[in-house]
C-alpha cells in the first residue's frame, strides 16, 4: 500500500436494540453511533474532513435516500462537509471504507468519518426477505424461492455437497461457535438467547428448516444497528496518539485490502468456477490481494478472523478462501478446533452475523471496528489473547462484491 491508513477507533449500537418499537428512526441510528464514535475516540465534529456512509435499502425499509445529508443534522459543525453513500449490499460499509482510504491515500483529506446503517426490523419478516432480494438479480434468479437468500445459500450448500461432500453437523459447528461467541458480546443481538442440544441437529421443530439445506440456526440475524470508525493519515495519526499520549504504533493501520466483483448471477459463477480450485475464485482473490498488501503469505500470520457469516455455508466457504485449509476440507478445522474461541485461528470472536447480528450496510464497518478492537486490546470479554493481526471478509451478494481488510498494529 501506497500510503498508510490508520484507525483511530470508533463505536457501534447494541445490534439488540429494536429502534422501531421504541418510536426511534433510522435518523437516530445514525446520529447516536456518529456520537458515540465522536465521544470514543474524543473528535470533535469540526475535525472531520469527508464522511463516507455504507447502506443498502434505506429506500426500501424506510423510504429514505441521500444519508449524507444526515450529518448536517447530527452537529451544526458537519455542515458543509463533503459526504458519500456506498451501496453494494451486504459489503456496502466496506465499499465506504475503501472510499475513504482512497480519500486519504490521495492525500485529499487527512481525517475520514465511515458510518454504516441500516433500519430492518420495522417490517414484516416476509416484506424483509424480499426488499433484501434486491441483491440478487431480480426476474432471473429465486424466481420460486419464498426466502431469497436462504435459498441461493442452499445452492450454494449444494455445490458443495457435489464437489467435495457436505455434512450438515459440520455447518451447525460453525453456529455454534458464532452463538456461544455472540454471548461474550454486549452488542450481540443473541446475547441472551437460549439453545438446547437439538438446537444443532436437524431437530424439525428445534432447528426448522427455512429453504433447502438452510434450517434456522444456519442464518444470520438480520437486524437495525450502525457502526463507525474514523480513519486517519500518518500524520494525522501521528498528531492524534500525541495528544493522547500513545504512540503511532499503538495505533492500528490498514495494512492490506482487496476488492473483486463477480458477475451477479450465482449460476453463471458456478459455471464459471467449475473446473478451478476454488469454489469463489473471486472470493480467494480479494483475500489473497489483502494478504499481498499486507506483506503476509496467508492465515498462519493472522491472529483472528471476522468473516461474513450471512448463513453458516458462507463461513464453511470462507474457511477455505482464507487459506485455513485446503478448498473441499473447512470441514478440518471445525473438527480440530482451530476455528473456535480458544483456537488457533478464532473465526467470528465477536459473534459474526449469525451470533452478533446483522444490520446490512453496517457489517463491513463493524468489521473493521471489531478489528481495531482486538488490535488495541479492548474487545472486553471477546477479546483474543495478544491479537496483533485480523483479516475481514465482507461479501455483497451471492459472492458478488467481495472486500477483504488485514488491520493490525506495528
Amino acid at each position: 500500500m501506497s500510503k498508510s491508513v490508520y484507525i483511530l477507533g470508533g463505536a457501534q449500537t447494541d445490534f439488540s436494540f429494536n429502534w422501531t418499537r421504541n418510536d426511534r428512526s433510522l435518523f437516530d441510528i445514525f446520529s447516536s453511533v456518529v456520537q458515540s464514535g465522536l465521544e470514543n475516540t474524543k473528535l470533535a465534529p469540526k475535525d472531520i474532513q469527508v464522511s463516507h456512509v455504507g447502506n443498502f435499502v434505506a429506500e426500501l425499509f424506510a423510504g429514505q435516500g441521500m444519508l449524507g445529508g444526515f450529518f448536517g443534522h447530527v452537529h451544526p459543525d458537519f455542515s458543509g462537509m463533503p459526504a458519500s453513500r456506498h451501496e453494494g449490499a451486504c459489503a456496502s460499509g466496506s465499499l465506504a471504507a475503501l472510499a475513504a482510504m482512497a480519500d486519504i491515500e490521495s492525500g485529499r483529506y487527512d481525517l475520514a468519518c465511515v458510518a454504516g446503517v441500516e433500519l430492518m426490523r420495522n417490517v414484516s419478516g416476509d416484506i424483509a426477505a424480499d426488499h433484501l432480494g434486491a441483491a440478487c438479480w431480480r426476474g432471473e434468479e429465486a424466481t420460486s424461492a419464498q426466502y431469497v437468500w436462504p435459498h441461493m445459500f442452499s445452492n450454494l450448500a449444494a455445490v458443495y455437497d457435489q464437489r467435495y461432500g457436505l455434512k450438515y453437523e459440520h455447518l451447525m459447528g460453525i453456529s455454534k461457535i458464532n452463538f456461544e461467541n455472540g454471548a461474550r458480546n454486549p452488542n450481540a443481538q443473541t446475547r441472551k438467547w437460549k439453545f438446547t442440544d437439538s438446537s444443532f441437529t436437524a431437530d424439525a421443530e428445534a432447528n426448522p428448516i427455512i429453504e433447502g439445506w438452510m434450517r434456522r440456526q444456519d442464518c444470520g440475524q438480520v437486524t437495525d444497528g450502525a457502526a463507525v470508525v474514523f480513519l486517519a493519515s500518518e500524520e494525522r495519526a501521528v498528531e492524534y496518539a500525541k495528544a493522547r499520549g500513545l504512540t503511532l504504533e499503538d495505533l492500528p493501520r490498514i495494512k492490506g485490502w482487496g476488492h473483486t466483483t463477480a458477475p451477479m448471477l450465482f449460476e453463471t459463477k458456478m459455471k464459471e468456477s467449475e473446473n478451478q480450485e476454488y469454489v469463489f475464485p473471486w472470493v480467494r482473490k480479494a483475500i489473497t490481494d489483502a494478504y499481498s498488501r499486507a506483506g503476509i503469505v496467508g492465515p498462519e500470520q493472522l491472529d483472528a478472523i471476522e468473516t461474513h457469516d450471512c448463513f453458516s455455508v458462507t463461513e464453511y466457504m470462507a474457511i477455505e478462501h482464507f487459506g485455513i485449509t485446503a478448498p473441499g476440507e473447512a470441514w478440518k478445522a471445525i473438527e480440530d478446533g482451530r476455528i473456535a474461541f480458544d483456537g488457533k485461528i478464532p473465526v467470528n470472536p465477536s459473534g459474526g452475523l449469525i451470533g452478533l447480528g446483522h444490520p446490512v450496510g453496517a457489517t463491513g464497518v463493524r468489521m473493521l471496528l471489531d478489528s481495531y478492537k482486538q488490535t488495541t486490546g479492548t474487545a472486553g470479554d471477546y477479546q483474543v489473547e495478544g491479537a496483533k493481526t485480523v483479516a475481514t471478509y465482507n461479501v455483497g451478494g451471492s459472492g458478488t462484491t467481495n472486500c477483504s481488510f488485514v488491520v493490525g498494529v506495528d
